[in-house]
Parts: structure tokens; C-alpha cells; sequence
């Protein structure tokens, strides 16, 4: 029997799979926040199929996302990352990713993680919102205007209310499932 799924996967077995068991599964591990930080600035004015199509080169090329050692990368390897042709390749993107990795590390040394620091906006729990078709769904919140105002504050880049409420999407802050959708309550 063919599981119910949220429409806006259906069809792509990259997008399914991705659905089917990263999306919306809250995260509170600081690498994959990081991982899923960067991918969403990169996906700003893009669709988020280019960027997973993209992922395992995103991944080579910023050393598996290591926050410590992109906070540390330094011009040639801003250019050489500006000619992979397998990243989205967009100068002011890049380079946000070693200004986003430097204030990554601010904010663990202020809160002892970024899990504590995002999470607390929630108060340590995903908001299950009850949408029947995606299409609905917000493109941001009042929530989402408030994080996205204190990252910028703390020094992140491309971290829009748009990016930051799909930020919350993907790592579990929010439940966005379609309540017909398989995963609506697995999550």
C-alpha cells in the first residue's frame, strides 16, 4: 500500500526520502543544525530540490560541514570554492557561511550549544501545526521573524524570516507535515 505523503515530495525519490526520514524530525545535534543552517542559506531564492541534489558535493567542499574549520577558511579558499561547479555557487553565500560558522561559535560559547540557544524559542519543543495542504502552510511566522531578528543581531547572514522558518521546518521545530501525510505523527 502506497504511504500518504506531503504533496510536495511526491513523485522525486530524492525529495521522498528526504521527506520520508529527515523532515521535520527535531534535531538537537549541532552539526546537522549547522549542516541544515547552511544548505537553507544556500536554498535563498532557490528550490530546495536543487540544493539536495547538491548535498554530498556541499558536504565535500566545506569539509563535511565542519563549523570550526569553515569559521577558519580564508580567502583562496573562498576562491576555490567560488570555481566548484558543484555547489551553488554565489560569492556573498560563501562567504556568509564562514561569517554563519563564526557566530555558530559565539552563540555555543554563550549557551553551551546552538540546540540550547534555537531550542529555547520553543521552549525545548516542536510546534505541531495542523496543515491539511502544504500550499497553506506559512512561508514564515511571528516566531520566524524573531529568531531571524536575533541571528542577524548575533551576525549571521541569509538567515531571512523565509530561511529561518524552513530552518524550523527541516530540524523538527515545527511540525509542518500534512496531517494526512504518514509522518504527521511519527514526528
Amino acid at each position: 500500500m502506497e504511504k500518504s505523503r506531503c504533496g510536495w515530495c511526491v513523485g522525486d525519490p530524492l525529495y521522498e526520502t528526504y521527506h520520508d526520514e529527515e523532515w521535520g524530525v527535531p534535531l538537537y545535534d549541532d552539526d546537522k543544525l549547522f549542516e541544515f543552517l547552511i544548505l537553507e542559506t544556500f536554498q535563498a531564492g532557490l528550490s530546495w530540490i536543487t540544493v539536495l541534489r547538491k548535498r554530498e558535493n556541499f558536504r565535500k567542499a566545506f569539509d563535511n560541514f565542519d563549523y570550526e574549520k569553515i569559521a577558519k577558511y580564508q580567502q583562496s579558499k573562498i576562491d576555490a570554492l567560488l570555481l566548484d561547479a558543484g555547489i551553488i555557487r554565489n560569492k556573498l553565500k560563501v562567504k556568509a557561511t564562514v561569517t554563519n560558522a563564526q557566530a555558530f561559535i559565539k552563540i555555543q560559547e554563550e549557551f553551551g550549544s546552538f540546540s540550547d540557544y534555537i531550542w529555547q524559542f520553543t521552549d525545548g519543543k516542536p510546534i505541531k501545526n495542523k496543515l491539511k495542504d502544504y500550499r497553506k502552510g506559512p512561508a514564515n511566522t511571528p516566531l520566524s521573524d524573531t529568531i531571524s531578528k536575533d541571528l542577524k543581531k548575533r551576525g549571521f547572514k541569509f538567515v531571512g524570516t523565509t530561511v529561518v522558518y524552513a530552518h524550523m521546518q527541516a530540524t523538527g521545530m515545527v511540525n509542518d507535515h500534512e496531517v494526512s501525510c504518514f509522518r504527521y505523527n511519527e514526528v
